[in-house]
């Protein structure tokens, strides 16, 4: 149970040692942030990716922050408080002092993601503030690759063009609406647009169009540092799928990911056989799990 005293301290009943305590983090704790991440750089590509950005982890001019657990000086784990929660390193054992946090911002969530334990421990301690899940995906394995893949890259596929932004903007957003079950554009076009045009400006949107303008595949790296990318919204026209196309676009993204960084990462829902066959098949193996909770 959470502390009725104080949300933001932990108690016995969390199985955090007394003492232990949340607060937002400023620019001075970012090298302990960045040392934190650094322990599963693969798991944190997110929040590091982040700090690569903004070189600070206080919080942001949306109004985003970094929540910090820690016993007396030391920084034990620390979750990202944006439109979503991102642990970071975070105990489960720890996740109900921050889930009670995290609520008392008085932020709503669109999702809660990461390494599955810590993911759906955080989703216990907002369930018991009266914040219900969509949809709970517990079992996504976290996957990388290395090295060349295994089968021969689609030479098609580049790195996408402002010029082809209105082409591009509406393949990424079926593929949201495909993956999450409702429009991006919900409450306006106007921040989504904004993000894939950002991630095309970056160099970050890769996508195949075909002599007619139309995406055929498409793919982001939604996360990008020295040591790792992540891939994310890849993305198949439906009017070809099924014709074993897509390891050969995958070979392709993890080509043109590895001129960003040497290990390529991606996480896939496990109920998603034909997706992960195809990546096993490119050469991504497994090396954790994470979960989604949608809100």
């Amino acid at each position: 149970m959470l502390s009725r005293v104080a949300p933001w301290l932990a108690s016995r009943k969390d199985g955090a040692a007394p003492g232990v305590a949340v607060r937002p983090l400023g620019g001075p704790d970012t090298s302990q942030l960045v040392d934190l991440a650094r322990q599963d750089a693969v798991a944190n590509v997110f929040i590091l990716s982040h700090l690569k950005a903004a070189g600070s982890a206080a919080p942001t001019a949306g109004g985003a922050r970094i929540l910090g657990v820690f016993d007396g000086g030391t920084l034990l784990g620390a979750c990202w408080a944006g439109a979503n929660l991102v642990p970071v390193q975070l105990d489960p054992e720890l996740a109900g002092t921050v889930a009670a946090a995290a609520h008392s911002t008085g932020r709503r969530y669109a999702s809660i993601f990461g390494p599955a334990d810590s993911v759906l421990a955080l989703y216990a301690g907002l369930e018991q503030f009266g914040q219900a899940a969509h949809e709970v995906r517990e079992d996504q394995p976290l996957m990388t690759i290395s090295g060349p893949p295994a089968v021969a890259p689609d030479p098609r596929l580049g790195f996408g063009q402002l010029a082809d932004f209105d082409k591009i903007l509406p393949a990424c957003a079926a593929m949201f609406e495909e993956e999450v079950g409702y429009s991006p554009y919900l409450g306006g076009r106007e921040y989504y647009s904004r993000r894939v045009k950002g991630l095309i400006r970056e160099g970050h949107s890769l996508v195949h169009l075909d002599a007619a303008g139309e995406v055929v595949f498409k793919a982001e790296l939604g996360a990008v540092t020295p040591e790792v990318t992540q891939v994310q919204g890849v993305w198949m026209n439906p009017a070809l799928r099924g014709q074993g196309l897509s390891a050969g676009y995958m070979a392709a993204v993890v080509v043109l990911a590895q001129t960003r960084a040497p290990v390529t990462s991606l996480y896939v829902n496990n109920f998603n056989s034909r997706a992960r066959a195809t990546y096993e098949r490119v050469g991504f193996r497994q090396v954790g799990t994470f979960a989604t909770v949608l809100f």
